[in-house]
């Protein structure tokens, strides 16, 4: 039975394909092992999904960190409403495509004067993260002669559970406490700012529908308590994603129409009769992008140690810290593997798939059942078009950075 994965993708002559070019084909056009390999049409099919859940009304807004990588970026321009960009190379990255600056919003703890200063020249919205975030813009602002676009990101005063990783509710470093958004709205008020309105995001990589669509109902009621205090009517929210994708066996895909539906009775209820003005933006990053993407790495070892095979390739957690494990999972589970040239045959042996680091972390399936696998075969490591090579140490042990191609 073909996998989910493998059947994205596609196949030709027992090996895995990727925008219809074969996995061989393609290490011969990239010029060799390892690289990513980011399909164009699982992109524009995952957008135009999401597009037909989502209610008229909400926009879709791009998380550029997820994959930065430029061609895919320049490629997401034309397909959602807005990107998000969480450092000043992200933001040159976004403002070198057809997106509007007006379009893009900056976010993220740590902002530096030099980085507020280009946001505000280039017209972007700034997620301010704290009060002195926010006295560096007004006087960028003043000095330059601008009037920067602002928006206030919220840490909230609730908490969800099921995220891979919790970004609102308790102690944070991300935005500012909404216990203190009131009041500081009343001194935003005298600043020379263009206020717009609230970004407000809880959590990341959450399968459960159930519990996002209660973070949503959450997050609309929180910006209407908020926006009671705003000095001008709100024409900007940002409820965040959170959206997950399965990584493992045991996961199951979001019920992505569920969320659909329950965003539809917000819209219809709660954010158009209190709020007209507002763009109302889903912020993804993860589930637009994460499963659109391959490593392909080659076998330069086979070898059997006291019973175990294993199969050493020539990339490993230095472009892909998530799949070995050492990226927010607290119990190791494999990520999907296939082996590319072998995409049609059946497992005949359990295999534990390691890179070329000399460390034992460097792990990238362990008893994995494949196909007996040969020196120059490929391995495949699916869910790879998310968090990959920029979240990975590149520059662990020396080795080289692999390519990014869209397909």
């Amino acid at each position: 039975m073909t996998s989910p994965t493998v059947a994205a993708f596609g196949r030709k002559s027992n090996r895995l394909s990727v925008g219809g070019v074969p996995v061989d084909r393609l290490a011969e056009r990239v010029g060799g092992t390892p690289f990513f390999a980011y399909d164009r049409a699982l992109l524009t099919e995952r957008i135009a999904l999401v597009r037909s859940t989502l209610p008229d009304g909400i926009q879709l807004g791009y998380a550029v960190k997820a994959n930065p990588m430029p061609a895919v970026v320049q490629h997401l321009s034309g397909l959602v409403d807005a990107f998000d960009v969480a450092s000043a190379l992200e933001m040159r990255v976004a403002l070198d495509t057809p997106m509007p600056a007006n379009r893009v919003s900056f976010a993220g703890p740590g902002k530096t004067p030099a980085e507020l200063t280009q946001a505000v020249a280039a017209g972007v919205t700034i997620e301010m993260e704290s009060e002195t975030e926010a006295s560096r813009v007004v006087a960028i602002g003043n000095r330059l002669g601008i009037r920067p676009r602002v928006a206030i990101r919220v840490n909230p005063d609730f908490a969800i559970k099921g995220s891979g990783m919790r970004m609102g509710g308790g102690p944070q470093q991300f935005g500012m406490d909404a216990e203190r958004v009131p009041a500081f709205l009343k001194e935003l008020a005298q600043a020379d700012v263009d206020f717009l309105g609230f970004h407000i995001f809880a959590g990341s990589q959450n399968l459960r529908a159930d519990i996002l669509c209660a973070a949503q109902r959450k997050t609309v009621d929180l910006a209407l308590r908020l926006a009671a205090d705003a000095p001008t009517p709100v024409c900007y929210l940002n409820i965040g994603g959170g959206f997950g994708i399965p990584y493992f066996d045991r996961d199951s895909p979001l019920d992505l129409p569920a969320i659909g539906e329950n965003l539809a009775e917000l819209l219809t209820d709660s954010i158009r009769p209190n709020l007209p003005d507002a763009r109302v933006v889903v912020e993804l990053g993860r589930f637009l992008v994460g499963e659109c993407g391959v490593y392909v790495t080659r076998v330069v070892d086979r070898k059997e140690s006291r019973g175990k095979v294993f199969l050493v390739v020539d990339g490993g957690l230095h472009h892909q810290l998530a799949a070995s494990g050492n990226f927010g999972q607290v119990i190791r589970r494999n990520y999907p593997l296939a082996i590319g040239n072998r995409i049609d045959e059946a497992a005949t042996e359990t295999a534990t798939v390691v890179g070329c680091l000399c460390t034992p972390l460097d792990l990238l399936g362990d008893n994995v059942s494949l196909p007996a696998a040969e020196i120059d075969d490929f391995v495949i490591v699916f869910q790879a078009g998310a968090y990959g090579l920029t979240a990975s140490p590149t520059a662990f042990l020396s080795h080289p950075a692999p390519a990014e191609v869209l397909v």
